[in-house]
């Protein structure tokens, strides 16, 4: 199987180049400032001990008129390393790169397997949403529709015989009327928060840091507006990390930066992160919360890191690829709390 594999192939080919012209562009840097100060040597003394018996490159060393051109080679050798050196470098780096770094159709295969991964745990997240909304409506609004539907329909019997009961149980009805909307704007804000739609994703988090249990200093600098999706996903997994900072870390301060880092190309990624002062320990791969963040992000191509020694302090930090809308929308940062 090993023979059949190209980057078997690939890395006997690596030992092969590497042996000659890895070498080649490996050592010449070093062996042109190496060389050039020993020119510098001959003049200051050494050619006196040399003197008849040695060459320096094509310069045989016979006195102090041979050790001053000796000295001005190795002047010219160092300045010509200083110049060529880091293009040699350069040259040794792209050489290995060529030759180890993985090749267009690996890197396409490894996107086609993440791309399905992320499809799968989309889907997944997606019905488990859908079966959740389900439950919440069915268990919360519904039964409370459901309640107050019979206590008009009791009401309107005994709005003749029983004024005054027929007055409680309007009331009552009215009491659950406002109990299924509360209900269902926490739905509503669960599956998108109101404050993205209206104001911006630096507001909604300013707005999860100032809801939070526990004091939260933010630091937050986005130039604008983000595309919908990538809002949600980077709202409700800071919303995630700070719950787990507040209940299972048992952290008394949480620290929270959010800004963009534009690419070279264009775009970008917005970088979150997350640090609390709590027992730490905290494993994405236990089944926590985390993973859930772990895999939300990966629909985005985002990755999540997680640095929790036993003790603490943890620190949790997201990158998700994002670009910035062509209007700007101020919003307030720095706030402290």
């Amino acid at each position: 199987m090993l023979l059949r594999d190209p980057a078997t192939w690939r890395d006997v080919l690596w030992l092969l180049v590497d042996a000659v012209a890895g070498f080649v562009t490996a050592l010449l840097p070093v062996a042109l400032i190496a060389y050039g100060v020993e020119g510098l040597v001959l003049l200051a003394g050494l050619w006196h001990a040399v003197s008849g018996a040695y060459w320096y490159a094509f310069i045989p060393v016979s006195g102090f008129g041979s050790a001053v051109l000796c000295a001005a080679l190795g002047a010219a050798l160092i300045a010509l390393g200083l110049v060529a050196n880091p293009a040699l470098l350069r040259a040794h780096f792209h050489l290995v790169r060529a030759l180890l770094a993985p090749t267009r159709e690996a890197r396409l295969e490894q996107r086609v397997r993440r791309l399905a991964e992320t499809r799968h745990d989309a889907v997944d997240d997606s019905a488990a949403a859908l079966r959740r909304i389900e439950r919440d409506l069915h268990d919360g609004a519904q039964a409370r529709l459901v309640a107050m539907g019979m206590d008009l329909g009791t009401a309107l019997a005994l709005i003749e015989k029983d004024p005054a009961g027929a007055k409680a149980l309007l009331a009552q009805a009215r009491s659950s009327s406002a109990a299924a909307l509360t209900e269902l704007r926490d739905l509503v804000r669960g599956i998108h928060p109101p404050v993205l739609a209206e104001r911006s994703l630096a507001d909604a988090v300013e707005a999860l840091a100032l809801h939070c249990c526990v004091p939260v200093e933010t630091d937050i600098d986005l130039p604008g507006r983000y595309g919908e999706p990538v809002e949600a996903a980077a709202y409700f997994a800071i919303s995630e990390v700070l719950t787990n900072a507040a209940r299972h870390a048992g952290a008394r301060r949480v620290w929270l930066d959010l800004h963009f880092a534009p690419a070279a190309g264009g775009g970008g990624a917005l970088c979150v992160a997350v640090t609390d002062d709590g027992r730490g320990g905290a494993d994405p791969s236990a089944g926590s919360g985390l993973r859930g963040v772990e895999r939300r992000l990966a629909g985005f191509d985002g990755v999540l890191a997680v640095s929790s020694p036993p003790g603490g302090p943890t620190m949790v930090t997201m990158e998700v690829p994002a670009a910035p809308a062509a209007e700007p929308v101020s919003s307030p940062s720095g706030h402290r709390r």
